[in-house]
């Protein structure tokens, strides 16, 4: 592989992974509320 092959290969890895500890870390800091969740399906489901 290329100098820039592996350049390109690390930066989308850390976009990747770094969306995904991103997210994990907001969902941790932020837990969603089950009491806000509606009851039933909408009627158009």
């Amino acid at each position: 592989m290329s100098g820039i092959a592996i350049a390109l290969m690390i930066v989308a890895m850390v976009t990747v992974w770094g969306g995904l500890v991103l997210s994990i870390v907001n969902l941790a800091r932020h837990p969603e509320d089950e009491g806000h969740l509606p009851e039933e399906q909408a009627p158009e489901l």
